[in-house]
């Protein structure tokens, strides 16, 4: 087999056209070989992956001005119009009511940058030297039209400046030249013979036999295809979606609440003391907002904080807040939903779950980010027991993929007995998920609710890094499109 039979039809009409014209920039080889510019260029870095030819490229920068940029070219920096007019100190007050505090803002960085002048005691001192600088010479450069770095006669670090301050904008216009190597060169010059070529047969083609006599395409197997990516969703929300299948299948309804909640909801119906360090700033997006308390809970959910109300209880003493509890957060959990949802069904049965995104204020490192999503979950009826939360959760995560999963003794102010699940996971452990437990009587007893309430909140993130092998957090909200396009397209 010849070297050009090697060769599509397109790769033969555009080493011909080079043959001719030595190097053409793409337009000029569209017009030359016949081709449509895109199916000139496939076949230009086809010729050249046979080093028959190269494609170089050359990336020009211009650079035009904004509008604010045209504006300056008319009445100068701003830092020029208020030095040029500054013939003594001022105060800033009063050099705001001069110019606007917008224009002042800006002037006065850059005249103390520029040593054009100093603040002293809130006064504007003039130093007596306001020579125009580089940004100015380039500025007065332009005229209608965008410039390269050798049109505005500046360096690099003045035009860089120039396009922090919005004056300028960066375009960049790519250039491409395809040119003929020496081989294929030597090629061209045995003759090209171009001859109508099949590069796919057809049950039309087999039919009428028309394929009798033509000419296939050949197809190299040497020769790894660029691989291809299908569509395919988030793995994050798939495995979201998988574990919202889960509990659907359980049997359980899926509820939603809003990202901004009392403090109500959020702590005191939960039982948690007005004095607890989750409500301090350093763990609650805390807002300027308050809301009106529901009419039929705030005083059972004082007495019950102040003295137990009327269970066996001592409540935390003090005197309950309900100027604090009108305060509006962002949910610091997604639990302040599903007591909503208790209080609004307090008659059994009640199967409810919630997935969905929670604000804590935490410094974002490998394992923590300010929000995150939460699963939360619900059981509510009669004869329910400790043991039936322990085995749901099993349940749950043994339909996760995890083997094996157990349970250790923990704290929350807002259930008794509590737990806190944990799966075994090859090579880092026993892996601690979430909490969970049956609501006190304090929580339930405020809103009429007299069954046992089972209940959890368990980390998804946390179970998301450990299905997908991620060591950083960080990954599952970041448009890493090289890790978007490998992961699995199968459910995990």
């Amino acid at each position: 087999m010849s070297a050009q039979d090697n060769l599509t039809i397109n790769e033969k009409k555009v080493l011909l056209a080079l043959e001719e014209l030595g190097s053409a920039a793409p337009e000029k080889l569209e017009e030359k070989s016949g081709l449509q510019v895109d199916a000139a260029m496939q076949a230009a870095f086809m010729l050249q992956e046979k080093e028959l030819a190269s494609v170089s490229e050359k990336v020009l920068e211009r650079y035009s001005l904004t509008k604010e940029g045209e504006k300056y070219t008319k009445t100068g920096l701003p830092e020029r119009q208020i030095i040029d007019a500054l013939k003594a100190p001022i105060s800033l007050e009063e050099l705001r009511s001069l110019y606007s505090p917008q224009t002042v803002g800006i002037a006065t960085g850059w005249l103390v940058k520029k040593g054009w002048a100093k603040v002293e005691n809130g006064m504007m001192v003039p130093s007596g030297k306001a020579s125009a600088g580089k940004d100015e010479e380039a500025l007065a450069a332009f005229t209608g039209k965008a410039k390269t770095l050798e049109e505005l006669a500046a360096d690099e670090g003045t035009v860089k400046d120039l396009l922090k301050r919005k004056i300028v904008i960066k375009h960049e216009d790519k250039f491409r030249t395809v040119s003929i190597t020496d081989a294929g060169s030597a090629l061209a010059a045995q003759g090209i013979v171009l001859e109508e070529e099949i590069a796919q047969i057809t049950s039309e083609m087999l039919k009428s036999g028309a394929w009798k006599g033509k000419k296939f395409r050949s197809y190299r197997l040497d020769v790894t295809p660029k691989p291809l990516y299908g569509a395919k969703i988030h793995p994050y929300r798939r495995l979201i979606e998988q574990m919202r299948q889960i509990f659907l299948e359980m049997g359980f309804t899926e509820i939603k609440g809003g990202i901004i909640q009392s403090s109500f909801w959020n702590f005191d119906a939960l039982f948690q003391p007005q004095d607890h360090p989750a409500r301090d700033m350093q763990d609650t997006f805390h807002l300027g907002s308050t809301c009106q308390l529901p009419a039929e809970y705030p005083e059972k959910v004082a007495a019950m904080h102040e003295n137990g109300g009327d269970i066996d209880s001592c409540g935390w003493g003090g005197i309950w807040d309900r100027e604090l509890a009108g305060r509006n957060v962002l949910r610091t959990h997604t639990t302040s939903v599903t007591i909503k949802h208790l209080a609004d069904h307090p008659e059994p049965p009640v199967k409810a779950f919630c997935i969905d995104r929670a604000y804590r204020r935490e410094t974002i490192d490998p394992t923590h980010t300010p929000e995150f999503e939460q699963l939360e979950g619900v059981v509510m009826d009669k004869d329910m027991s400790f043991a039936d939360l322990l085995g749901l959760l099993a349940e749950f995560y043994h339909r996760m993929g995890f083997e094996e999963i157990r349970f250790r003794p923990g704290y929350f102010p807002y259930t008794e007995p509590s737990v806190e699940p944990e799966v075994y996971v090859e090579g880092l452990g026993w892996v601690e998920l979430g909490g969970a437990g049956v609501f006190r009587k304090e929580v339930t007893e405020p809103f009429g609710i007299k069954e046992p309430v089972l209940a959890w909140g368990l980390g998804v993130s946390r179970l998301a890094m450990l299905k997908l092998g991620l060591k950083d957090l960080r990954l599952l909200y970041q448009s890493d499109i090289d890790w978007l396009r490998k992961s699995e397209v199968c459910r995990i």
